[in-house]
């Protein structure tokens, strides 16, 4: 019984990787995969010195962005 180096280990570990990530894929004869989902962004939240988002013409901190007291 031959003895393996920790480097073919390694390339033997890389090998079976690669070889599981190719089964995943489609073949030749199956469906391509749908393209990539662009991930969806929240809006900025306004800083306190902002115009107000409501249209108001205040600045934020005094119209909507006012803490409740």
């Amino acid at each position: 019984m031959a003895k393996h180096t920790a480097g073919e280990d390694r390339f033997r570990r890389k090998e079976q990787k690669e070889k599981d990530y190719q089964k995943q894929l489609p073949g030749e004869d199956e469906e391509p995969l749908p393209p990539p989902v662009e991930p969806i962004h929240a809006d900025k939240k306004p800083e306190r010195n902002d115009p107000c988002p409501c249209g108001s013409g205040k600045k934020y901190k005094v119209c909507c962005g006012k803490q409740k007291t």
